[in-house]
């Protein structure tokens, strides 16, 4: 057998620690986090197998974390560990701005790149914001909504008011609605995360429908949608119109039995999967510095908002949706 040069040698040694280093690219110590208000809700779910299966392609650890019931301040504490953990980066869907903005801060203060998903913190210190257009998300229920009521009716909303993304898809409801004078929100109901709360004021306005009458609920979060499809259902009331949010397997079922008219769907898998993978970028190809306004550099090198994209979901296109996410392997446990 010939023996190789030592220059060979020494070629393959190169080769061989090249090939090493791309094997183990991502260090043992590297964790990742998402952090939500309320872990256990379907949309949450989705979004956590997103994470999941970017860790898996990754071959890094990954964490989601957060309260099991809607809970800004467990949130808070959720958001605190991780920072106190070391995090190498951390996604959160940002449930109160004003709570916690300076937990961001001091995250970003501590080296760890912060991403909003979801809803955001705009006016913290977070790198940027992956999400659904609200604004646009909602013009496009608001739209569906005036062709439902044929220009004409009074509407109730629910919505959690101090999270930013709802307050986006309510303006462009509002906006959306200006071409149709006939139609009138006359009331919003802080569900607080509860859907209790959105079962409990769908019966009491129905009960009061004599008085005041409703033609339209108008459902900005997932829980509500549901709810308020279930009550009417109860009462067979068949004639008003639900727009609801997201595409949970219950508010889908409402949907081809009629109840819900149309729901808005999201993506909350993609902003976990694109999150994941641009934290990990971050931390393997760093920033000159994580505390610019990155939003106002025009060669940045990150952008400012990643649109995950929105859609209208009603009867024509459920079964589509429905065979679309059976496809979906489950994420690892």
């Amino acid at each position: 057998m010939r023996h190789l040069t030592v220059p060979s040698r020494v070629v393959l040694g190169i080769l061989l620690v090249f090939l090493v280093s791309c094997g183990s690219a991502h260090d043992a110590d590297e964790k990742y986090y998402l952090i939500s208000a309320n872990v256990k809700i379907p949309y949450w779910q989705a979004g956590s197998a997103g994470l999941f299966q970017a860790a898996t392609q990754l071959k890094v650890r990954s964490e989601f974390a957060g309260p099991d019931t809607y809970d800004p301040k467990g949130e808070q504490q959720a958001l605190q560990q991780a920072v106190q953990s070391k995090a190498t980066g951390i996604l959160i869907s940002v449930s109160d701005p004003a709570l916690l903005k300076d937990d961001i801060d001091k995250a970003i203060a501590a080296g760890i790149p912060v991403i909003t998903v979801d809803s955001d913190a705009p006016t913290s210190k977070r790198l940027l914001f992956i999400g659904t257009n609200n604004y646009r998300a909602g013009q496009i229920g608001g739209e569906r909504l005036a062709k439902e009521l044929n220009g004409k009716g009074n509407v109730v909303v629910f919505t959690i008011p101090e999270q930013a993304n709802l307050k986006e898809r309510l303006r462009g409801y509002r906006d959306a609605l200006e071409a149709s004078p006939g139609i009138k929100i006359t009331r919003v109901v802080d569900m607080k995360g509860d859907s209790r709360i959105a079962f409990d004021s769908a019966t009491e306005i129905l009960g009061n429908d004599k008085k005041e009458h409703t033609d339209a609920f108008v459902c900005l979060e997932a829980l509500a949608g549901k709810e308020v499809a279930t009550v009417l259902s109860q009462h067979e009331v068949k004639d008003k119109a639900i727009i609801a949010m997201d595409t949970d397997d219950d508010t889908l079922s409402w949907i081809k039995k009629g109840v819900i008219a149309a729901t808005i769907s999201q993506k909350p898998y993609t902003m976990s999967f694109v999150g994941l993978k641009m934290l990990d970028d971050l931390y393997h190809h760093k920033l000159s510095t994580l505390s610019n306004d990155w939003s106002k550099d025009s060669f940045s090198p990150i952008p400012a908002f990643v649109d995950t994209g929105s859609a209208l979901i009603d009867k024509t296109n459920v079964d589509a949706l429905i065979a679309a996410s059976k496809s979906v392997t489950s994420a690892p446990k």
